[in-house]
């Protein structure tokens, strides 16, 4: 009888270890997770600060599952060390843990900043519900935050405390908001957005000091110039939790390195979500795609791998959606090419708030940027997934009545398994 353990109880270990139940109803699974909480989705944490849901809502599974699942789960437990030629686990209760099969499901953290006052009371980052807890423990004494980062975890801070009615100030080093993820067009509009709703963005510039005795009293930037706050959040990206796997033998770079069955390069071991350095679709490479959705497929793909199903995992596309007092915005795989070999076709309306982008090679679709306008997202992601020639239907991409009813018809090559009523169904979800 093989015997599993996941190390990591977010999306990519919980969805493992369903998959592993699919196939195998009476291998032993363990679960360890240094989290004492368990069973709720990051992705929603910035609602919970908002306001927009309570703590029931933050369960993407009943409370049940580890006993419906026959799951022996260890919360609270951080693994250590892993020993690959004895196929065990250390634990920091002095305990360890064998296994047949292994996932390492460690996530990522928040980065930190390197400057002195890093340390105060008032100063968070955002990556689990204890980060939370303190943020909204804090909240009745706050009359303005400083977020400390432009990217997608910076600003859905700055948009959850501002729900709850707090000034807010965002320090952007770079000269736009999203820069990872979005262009400048893009970026110009959803600046607008955020400055009419209040949230103050200040770009190119950075935090050199967090200013205080004990607590948070303000921020020195790198011009001389000091901001008053009681609260800072550091919404700098996050970094993959790999340490497990350093010097093991298991192969690292940014992540850690695995094939297309989430296998990593040690036999028995896997590894999924956002620890994992996968296949991209987009660009033909390995990356990390640190988002909720490629952290479930590939903790399904591992668990039907570890438990003796050969499945091949297609690759992941890098997939951002969000939404800011209304704005929509998503982007989809290669955003900002850097290489002539890239064709952007664009569209925009600033009166409208509407920007839509699509970043072709080749006719392929490699890449999208929709503002306002975000109706047709499933769609270029199909074309990105399968990828398409687009030549036929290039004049349209970016109209307003293109949609999949317009690309079975005319598209060459696009399989005959989409031409079919569920491909609608299928469309729509992504």
């Amino acid at each position: 009888m093989t015997s599993y353990v996941i190390i990591g109880g977010s999306a990519a270990g919980i969805s493992c270890c369903e998959a592993i139940r699919d196939v195998d109803e009476k291998g032993p699974i363990t679960l360890i997770s240094d989290e004492k909480a368990s069973l709720y989705s990051r992705c929603l944490l910035t609602y919970l600060i908002g306001g927009k849901i309570d703590k029931e809502r933050l369960l993407f599974k009943d409370k049940d599952f580890y006993k419906t699942k026959n799951i022996e789960a260890l919360h609270g437990v951080k693994a250590v060390s892993i020993d690959i030629k004895k196929k065990e686990i250390d634990l920091d209760n002095k305990k360890s843990v064998k296994f047949d099969k292994l996932l390492i499901a460690t996530g990522a953290s928040s980065k930190r900043l390197n400057i002195p006052g890093g340390d105060k009371k008032g100063v968070f980052g955002l990556r689990d519900i204890i980060d939370a807890e303190g943020i909204m423990s804090m909240l009745d004494n706050v009359d303005t935050a400083v977020i400390l980062g432009g990217g997608l975890i910076g600003l859905r801070d700055a948009y959850a405390l501002k729900l709850r009615g707090k000034k807010v100030k965002v320090i952007v080093k770079s000269p736009q908001v999203l820069s990872q993820i979005v262009d400048k067009d893009a970026a110009f509009i959803i600046e607008k957005k955020l400055a009419q709703e209040g949230i103050e963005v200040m770009k190119g510039l950075a935090a050199t000091r967090i200013d205080g005795n004990d607590s948070v009293t303000g921020v020195t930037l790198d011009d001389k110039s000091k901001l008053s706050c009681q609260m800072v959040i550091i919404g700098k990206g996050v970094q993959p939790n790999r340490g497990l796997a350093d010097g093991t033998g298991i192969k690292v770079e940014d992540g850690i390195i695995v094939d297309n069955r989430l296998q990593t390069s040690v036999k028995d071991i896997y590894a999924a979500g956002d620890v994992a350095q996968a296949p991209d679709i987009t660009t033909g490479g390995l990356k990390i795609n640190a988002v909720w959705p490629v952290a479930i497929e590939q903790g399904k793909i591992a668990g039907l791998n570890m438990a003796g199903r050969d499945t091949v995992y297609d690759g992941s596309n890098m997939m951002n959606s969000t939404d800011f007092f209304g704005l929509a915005v998503i982007s989809i795989g290669i955003t900002k090419p850097k290489e002539s070999v890239y064709e952007e076709l664009k569209y925009s309306d600033r009166e409208t708030n509407t920007y839509k982008k699509v970043v072709l090679r080749d006719n392929i679709i490699c890449g999208a940027v929709l503002v306002n306008k975000v109706v047709n997202a499933g769609v270029y992601g199909v074309l990105i997934a399968k990828k398409v020639d687009c030549t036929p239907i290039k004049d349209i991409l970016l109209s307003d009545n293109f949609d999949y009813a317009k690309i079975l018809p005319i598209v060459k090559g696009f399989p005959d398994k989409f031409n079919k009523p569920e491909f609608k169904e299928t469309v729509m979800s992504i």
